[in-house]
């Protein structure tokens, strides 16, 4: 949830305050402010804290402040704006290197960020704010600044912190020999992590510490959700970075959906008509995902749709209700496919009741698509039918496509309520609902609600593999 972060509460005696190793996986879920470590004194935040975070401008930050002076400053040139892959961030500090620039180090998927905005490295033998000094028991919040705003939006995985010791961080990943990627490794040599070293969110979700001490740290602010994206298999979400048309058909030209849940729910109080697009494109295979619809009120119109758009045309034009994308394929709420902007033949259940699950099947091997509801598909279709399409829409051969859903709350300018959809790539959850019960899965990639059809697999960077 938006307000949910992790905390250690008061740190109590570090092993050293002058040298310790943060490491840990990233994927945003929004871009502008947000904090990933935070240790600071509760009764003088700004004061006294060191902090971990993206500015406002998306470039990544260092600060570490005591009093009035501000004795530790890195920000990098570069800005991180990708919404849709994994970074791994690696920050050492050991304030006891004769050379300055070796006091405070930051790697992104295993290079190290010499390009700095700011360098303000601290002197020789500063203490960080960590643990205690004197009076002071700083407290440490993961995913949020300390005074409570700033929350992280996306997912984290694999968080390090190592107490009293610098650990390469060649031990926390590696080039991939073949795509030359940095990819995790899981189980890094520590020979020890400190007094109040830890690891969490190793597994799943857990906060319990896994590291040989029994650091455990505690949720705060709402409920920490797992899901099955992760470092070594990102899942399609929602693009945070696409430009989108907003306001067609006349209404509100400055309203967007919100993206929310790790770019799994675009929600909105708002009659527009506004296309929201995966970030995974898909040229071939056969793939799945799940969408429930959500609203607060009445269900009357308050309306959705979920399909595919090409990559050719994604998020400029697709509109209400598929504008001039010629390849966009939509089944709306209402109950009607549309193709190129034109109502397509054939049985389709109006899909307007509460958490009422739409299944889209995509078959790029033998170009068509599939929709159910509730577990049925409908129009009669069979998507392990192949060439002969049964029950299906046929897709524009040779194109990239992308997942697509529209959310739109009805009423005209003044009246409806709130709208959401919320996405199933394969995480296991709708929003923070863990499913209610899991279909069959032959490929084993990602968990849904309903069987998937054989042969079928989640939009994944597996997926894409199989």
């Amino acid at each position: 949830m938006a307000s949910t972060y992790l905390t250690a509460g008061t740190m109590g005696s570090v092993t050293n305050r002058k040298k310790f190793t943060i490491s840990f996986w990233i994927k945003r879920g929004s871009l502008g402010e947000e904090y990933m470590w935070q240790s600071y004194n509760a009764s003088s935040l700004t004061s006294y804290r060191l902090q971990i975070d993206f500015q406002s401008d998306d470039k990544f930050e260092i600060r570490g402040v005591d009093g009035s002076s501000q004795h530790t400053r890195l920000v990098t040139n570069r800005q991180f704006k990708d919404t849709n892959a994994w970074y791994h961030i690696y920050c050492v500090f050991d304030s006891t290197q004769g050379t300055a620039s070796n006091r405070v180090k930051i790697y992104v998927n295993g290079e190290q960020q010499t390009s700095l905005a700011t360098s303000t490295y601290p002197n020789q033998n500063v203490d960080f704010a960590v643990g205690v000094d004197g009076s002071i028991n700083y407290t440490l919040d993961i995913g949020r600044w300390g005074g409570g705003s700033n929350y992280w939006s996306g997912s984290m995985s694999h968080f390090y912190y190592v107490d009293g010791s610098v650990i390469a961080h060649t031990q926390f990943g590696s080039t991939d020999t073949t795509t030359g990627e940095w990819k995790i490794n899981t189980n890094p040599t520590i020979a020890s992590y400190g007094n109040k070293g830890f690891l969490v969110l190793k597994d799943g979700n857990t906060v319990t510490d896994q590291s040989p001490n029994s650091n455990n740290l505690t949720v705060g602010g709402g409920t920490l959700t797992k899901t099955e994206d992760n470092p070594s298999n990102v899942f399609d979400t929602l693009n945070a970075n696409i430009s989108q048309t907003a306001g067609v058909g006349g209404r509100d030209s400055s309203a967007r959906p919100f993206l929310e849940y790790g770019n799994t729910v675009s929600s909105t109080d708002v009659a527009i008509w506004t296309p929201q697009i995966g970030s995974i494109p898909i040229t071939s295979g056969k793939y799945y995902f799940e969408m429930k619809r959500a609203y607060a009120g009445s269900p009357s119109n308050h309306l959705a749709w979920v399909g595919i758009e090409s990559t050719a045309t994604a998020g400029t034009s697709l509109g209400s209700p598929s504008g001039t994308n010629t390849n966009a394929i939509a089944y709306y709420s209402e109950g009607s496919v549309n193709k190129s902007n034109v109502n397509q033949s054939g049985s389709w259940s109006t899909w307007t009741s509460n958490n009422d699950i739409v299944q889209v099947a995509i078959d790029l091997d033998n170009y068509f698509i599939y929709f159910g509801k509730n577990g049925v598909w409908q129009n009669s279709g069979n998507p392990e039918s192949g060439g002969s399409g049964t029950g299906g829409i046929a897709i524009v051969a040779s194109q990239s496509y992308i997942s697509a859903c529209t959310v739109h709350r009805g009423g005209g300018s003044s009246g409806g309520s709130k709208t959401w959809v919320q996405l199933n790539y394969g995480n296991g959850y709708f929003a923070e609902n863990a499913l209610s019960s899991a279909g069959t899965n032959a490929s084993g990639n990602g968990i849904f609600e309903y069987d998937v059809p054989a042969g079928f697999t989640a939009i994944s960077t597996k997926g894409l593999n199989l």
